[in-house]
Parts: C-alpha cells; sequence; structure tokens
C-alpha cells in the first residue's frame, strides 16, 4: 500500500547544525568591518546580485520574466513544504452557491442522469460505463509502486476494456460485479483515513451512484497520494533546502536584475540609522577625541531583520529575500503586537494594585487570559482598540476588586478605578511611555537572540516587565530566530555583496566629507 496510518518523522523545520555552517562561510566578510578594505571592493559575487551598478537597464523579455516567475513558484513550493510542517494540498471546493459551483454541479447531474437511463435502457447501452471503467482503471494504476506488479496485471486483466465490450456486445457483462472488484481494490490502496467512504460505497445500492462515489473517493485518494509524496519529501527537502532556495533564487537574479531592489533599500535603511547613531555618539561629551567606530555589517544585517517585527505588511512591500516567510512574518508580528499589549496592562496593574494583590498567581493569570481573549484579532482594521482596553480596563477593576473583597479588604476607590481604566485606554496613543519601554525591552530580546549560535539550546534572560508573557515570547522568539537563521543561510551571499557595496560607499562618502571639511 502507498498510505499507512503511521505518522512519518519530520525534522526540526530548519536545517541542521551543519548546515549553519555554510552560513558561516558565506558571511565570513560580514563577521565585522575590521575585516580587510579589499574584502569590501573585491567583486566576488556574481554581477547581477550588484545592487549598484552604472550599466544601462537591460530589456527583459516575457520569456525571462516567465521563467522567473517559475523559479520563484517552485522556490516558495520547496519552502513552504520544508518548514511548514502542516503544510498539504486539498481539494478545490467551489461555493455552493457560486455560478461556477450550479454549473459544475447541472453538468455533472446531466451527466450522471444520461449514464442511468443508458443502463436502464432495453437493451443496455454501455459505452459509457466502459469508459468510466477505463478512468477507474488508470487512477488505480497509478496508485500502484513501481514493484506491484502482481495487483497491476490482476487489474489489467479485470478492467480489461476490450473484454468488457465483448460481454456487453452478447448482453453478458457484470456492470456491479466491477463495481465490487474495484471497491475491494480501493479499500486495499488507500490510506486508513478512507476506510469509511469504503464502507458506504460497499453499502450503496444504486450502481449509478456506486460509480458517482467511486470518482469522488478516488480524487481523495489521489489527494491523499499526493500529500503522502509531500510528507515523505520534507526531510530530503529540509536537507537540501539551502542550496536549492539559493540556486534558485540566483535563477531568479539572471533573469531579473532588479530582483534585490527592495533587499537592497531594507538594508540600507539600517545602514544609515547605524551611521545616524555613530554620529550622535560622537557628539556626545568626552568622545571627540575618539577614533570613529566602524559598522559592523553583521548589527546592520540584525537591525535589518528587527525592522520586520514592526513592519506594516498591508501597505509595505517585503524585500524579495523574505517573500517566502511573509506570511510567517506577518502573523508572527500579530501575535507579538499582542503579546505587548498584555505586558503593557500588566505592568499598569502591577505598578497601581501590585502592593494589593501581591502573591494572588492565580490573578494574574485570570487577568493576563481576559486580556487574551478581548483582544483576539486586534491587528484587523475594523477592531476598535481604545473600546476593547476600556471594556478590559472595567473588567480588571471588577477581578481586583472581587479578589480582595474575599481576602476582606476594601475595594478600590472611584479615583483608582478611573486612573486605571485611564491608564489602559492611553495605551493605544502615540509614543505611550509604557507601550515604548514594553516595545524597547521587547526589540533587545529579540536582538539578544538573533545573536546567539542556537537559541533553542540556551534561551537568553527575559527582561524585566516581560516575565507574565514569558512562555509565549519564547515561543515566538524562537519561531523569529529560526526564520532568520534560515534566511541568513540561503541568502548570506547576496547580503554580504549588498553590504560590500553599500558600507565601502558609506566609507568613501564620509571621507570625501571630511576631506572637503579640512580643506
Amino acid at each position: 500500500m502507498p498510505f499507512n496510518g503511521e505518522k512519518h518523522c519530520v525534522g526540526e523545520d530548519q536545517p541542521s547544525d551543519s548546515d549553519s555552517s555554510r552560513f558561516s562561510e558565506s558571511m565570513a566578510s560580514l563577521s565585522d568591518y575590521e575585516c580587510s578594505r579589499q574584502s569590501f571592493t573585491s567583486d566576488s559575487s556574481s554581477k547581477s546580485s550588484s545592487p549598484a551598478s552604472t550599466s544601462p537597464p537591460r530589456v527583459v523579455t516575457f520569456d525571462e520574466v516567465m521563467a522567473a516567475a517559475r523559479n520563484l513558484s517552485n522556490m516558495t513550493l520547496a519552502h513552504e513544504i520544508a518548514v511548514n510542517e502542516n503544510f498539504q494540498l486539498k481539494q478545490d471546493a467551489l461555493p455552493e452557491n457560486s455560478l461556477a459551483g450550479r454549473v459544475r454541479h447541472i453538468v455533472h447531474q446531466a451527466f450522471w442522469d444520461v449514464l442511468e437511463s443508458e443502463l436502464n435502457a432495453e437493451p443496455p447501452e454501455y459505452e459509457h460505463a466502459i469508459k468510466l471503467f477505463e478512468e477507474i482503471r488508470e487512477i488505480l494504476l497509478s496508485f500502484l509502486t513501481p514493484g506491484g506488479n502482481r495487483l497491476r496485471n490482476q487489474i489489467c486483466e479485470v478492467l480489461d476494456t476490450d473484454l468488457i465490450r465483448q460481454q456487453a456486445e452478447h448482453s453478458a457483462v457484470d456492470i456491479q460485479g466491477l463495481a465490487n472488484y474495484v471497491i475491494s481494490t480501493m479499500g486495499k490502496l488507500c490510506a486508513p483515513v478512507r476506510d469509511d467512504d469504503i464502507r458506504e460505497l460497499k453499502a450503496t445500492g444504486n450502481i449509478v451512484e456506486v460509480l458517482r462515489q467511486i470518482f469522488h473517493v478516488l480524487d481523495l485518494m489521489k489527494m491523499d497520494m499526493v500529500n503522502f509524496t509531500i510528507r515523505s519529501l520534507r526531510p530530503h527537502l529540509q536537507r537540501q533546502l539551502v542550496d536549492y532556495e539559493r540556486t534558485k533564487f540566483q535563477e531568479i537574479l539572471e533573469e531579473t536584475p532588479s530582483a534585490l531592489d527592495q533587499t537592497t533599500e531594507w538594508i540600507k535603511e539600517s545602514v544609515h540609522e547605524e551611521l545616524l547613531s555613530l554620529s550622535e555618539a560622537a557628539l556626545t561629551p568626552g568622545a571627540e577625541n575618539s577614533s570613529k567606530p566602524s559598522l559592523s555589517p553583521t548589527l546592520v544585517l540584525n537591525n535589518s531583520y528587527l525592522k520586520l517585527l514592526q513592519w506594516d505588511y498591508q501597505k509595505k512591500e517585503l524585500p524579495e529575500t523574505l517573500m517566502t516567510d511573509g506570511a510567517r512574518l506577518q502573523e508572527l508580528t500579530e501575535k507579538l503586537n499582542q503579546l505587548k499589549m498584555i505586558a503593557c496592562l500588566s505592568l499598569i496593574t502591577n505598578n497601581m494594585v501590585g502592593a494589593l494583590t501581591e502573591g494572588l498567581p492565580e490573578l494574574a493569570i485570570k487577568l493576563k487570559r481576559i486580556s487574551a481573549v478581548l483582544l483576539e484579532g486586534m491587528n484587523k482594521e475594523t477592531f476598535n482598540l481604545k473600546e476593547v482596553l476600556n471594556s478590559i480596563g472595567i473588567q480588571t477593576c471588577v477581578e481586583v476588586n472581587k479578589t480582595l473583597m474575599e481576602r476582606g479588604l476594601p475595594a478600590l476607590n472611584a479615583e483608582v478605578q478611573a486612573n486605571l481604566v485611564g491608564q489602559f485606554s492611553s495605551i493605544e496613543e502615540e509614543d505611550n511611555p509604557v507601550w515604548s519601554l514594553i516595545d524597547k525591552r521587547i526589540q533587545l530580546y529579540m536582538k539578544s537572540l538573533l545573536c546567539l549560535p542556537s537559541p533553542q539550546k540556551c534561551m537568553p534572560p527575559v527582561p524585566g516587565g516581560l516575565t507574565v508573557i514569558q512562555q509565549e515570547l519564547e515561543v515566538l522568539g524562537s519561531q523569529y530566530a529560526n526564520i532568520v537563521n534560515l534566511n541568513k543561510q540561503v541568502y548570506g551571499p547576496f547580503y554580504a555583496n549588498i553590504l560590500r557595496k553599500l558600507l565601502f560607499s558609506e566609507e568613501a562618502t564620509g571621507k570625501a566629507d571630511a576631506s572637503s571639511s579640512t580643506n
């Protein structure tokens, strides 16, 4: 049988530690800017991946665009299969009330009505039924493994359409018997999840309905076969993913030289921000005589990745090298924003009534659960955050008062309650100090994750104020680090080339400005 009920063991979503060594090699020139200037002026990478070129733009033909699109499609599919353990194909079901759905239903019903009228005629007409059995035979044969010669021969012998036609000419064909053989064979080939469908087929009495349901179950079996193949390929794809994606992206780059434009802009923003930060540091008292610090390519790249946690995925286009992980990054960012809000609410509550509720972990868990439920879907445009925060504030006061009364303590006065609800509602305001503080600490935590060789083995300590979301933050942080580390391994050489051009250009610009000011 090509399927079985066993679960296939799948490795980590990311390549092994041995794969990470490839990234170390490809990013060797990015370890620090103290490396030789020659490494930044050399043209070791392909010309097509250069972010700055003085040559005129090349005209891209339609065939080249289609070839790049095919490569991108294949690369995206392979990436999704390798990193998404739950990835599977499903049948494309049309909406019941849609025009396409109604048309398909009418056409299919007309076909089966004609078949029924032919089989009930005197004498019966079997040509359409024979063609159906011929199609069924080919589908059954497609399920067989190369070694299934015995069953292959049996299927070809029983469903020999030439023989069935000869039997039909002499009114000796047994359509029900053929259908029973097909159902029995399907039972041998199908996955255990289809056993109930096979039992229903055996219990169906009308031959036309039996044939109709046979094709329905065969469609399900074909989808099962595809998903079984995907699960079987996943471990192999995970081992080969880095080289495969890098090769495919290089092919895309050769067909479409502008395929790194967004990525270059994304990294350039971080370069400018780091230069601005260094300039401000140089102007601080006591820094006049210090030597000018140089930019670290690794720091620039890590800061670029941190930008993805505050990305506007609805309005801003992702860098080309992160397209395959766009949905995962967006989902991760949305969950992280919800955790930020919960941490802010917890911090405000602890500051205002923490002395009264100290030593009551059950209350903290309950308040966290209430906040998480009410903040569900907070990233949707229709979500009224201010109203929800106000509701959470009121509910928090109710729960705190209830707990205080159970301990024989007086409830919160009206002023404290109003202040608590007001502070909750103000979190959504721009530059809110509590939100800014929590956001800064989460950014610090995520940044520390990117500096670890293997975050899954040794998670960094969680900054203060984030204890309430520590468990969820560690899970999201691990997922984020996995995405970033795999992306570095795949696209490291392309990033290295971009950083060479950008950092050398910035250094040259800086020296030119310095010399002009001296003159």
